[in-house]
């Protein structure tokens, strides 16, 4: 039996849910995210991102998102043409995040490797929304979009989520604020090989 690091911290696990809000200037939706799963090996995640009041015809909205978790495999530079963003984008949306400090001027000449996900604070992250739940089918709704992405910074040691939703049609800088929603707790996974 090999213990394996399935997750960083309590709250980055499968099974873990976040409640909060993404604001706009002119509007506050409350979200709820939960996750499915994670492998920091891999440097991804996925799971549901349900949105409340985006549209009067769909009062509640979920998409499926996969997320790149910055560090050893991918970087803090989009490499997704079709996402929008370029490595000006990048680094103004990155630097929103008073967590991103120690690493801009690195940016800034190139791409970081972050070792030690587990060890650190944060985890900065590019959550992708896919398609709709439960008809993967619907790819437009009028009044939504989720043609853009998130930049993400998961606070580790609080469980909170704090993120900034791009698209070049989309009014700029939309927060998103999560906080970690209490549970019975986790338990390590066992691998048997």
């Amino acid at each position: 039996i090999q213990k394996i690091p399935i997750s960083p911290s309590s709250f980055l696990r499968p099974g873990s849910r976040f409640r909060g809000t993404q604001q706009s200037e002119r509007q506050v939706y409350e979200v709820q995210v939960e996750i499915k799963h994670v492998d920091l090996r891999e440097s991804f995640l996925c799971g549901y991102l349900r949105i409340q009041g985006l549209t009067e015809d769909h009062p509640t909205l979920t998409t499926y998102f996969e997320g790149e978790i910055i560090g050893t495999k991918y970087n803090f530079f989009t490499k997704h043409d079709d996402w929008g963003a370029n490595s000006k984008v990048d680094l103004s949306h990155w630097s929103k995040f008073g967590a991103f400090r120690p690493y801009q001027k690195m940016a800034r000449k190139g791409p970081v490797t972050i070792t030690d996900l587990a060890q650190r604070d944060h985890i900065f992250m590019r959550w992708k929304e896919h398609f709709l739940v439960p008809d993967h089918r619907v790819r437009t709704i009028t009044g939504a979009s989720f043609e853009g992405f998130y930049y993400i910074c998961f606070n580790q040691v609080k469980g909170e989520i704090s993120g900034i939703y791009f698209h070049s049609k989309s009014e700029k800088f939309q927060q998103l604020e999560l906080k970690h929603v209490p549970d019975r707790g986790c338990f390590s996974a066992m691998e048997f090989r």
